[in-house]
């Protein structure tokens, strides 16, 4: 991604508001750091464009919030895949 990070920051905001997508699907998806990512969206984007930055500000409250459940459901997911895989091979 090879433009100005004040526009970058735009681009960013737009796809999280999009897709309401977390700083972490984020950067995957644009190939930067969650720290860049959230430098563009927390600080960049304020400037650049204050109502989009209100826009993703709610978006990332609201994944701060869930934060803790989706970790719960990656760990249930894990150990019921671990589970599955025991359960096949003592077979």
């Amino acid at each position: 991604m090879n433009i100005q990070p004040d526009q970058r920051a735009v681009v960013l905001g737009r796809y999280i508001l999009e897709n309401k997508a977390t700083v972490r699907s984020a950067a995957s998806k644009f190939g930067i750091s969650k720290s860049t990512v959230h430098k563009d969206v927390s600080e960049r984007l304020k400037r650049e464009d204050p109502v989009l930055f209100a826009q993703v500000k709610d978006i990332l409250e609201i994944n701060k919030k869930e934060r803790h459940i989706r970790g719960g459901m990656a760990t249930k997911m894990k150990y019921e895949k671990i589970a599955s895989c025991k359960h096949t091979v003592s077979r």
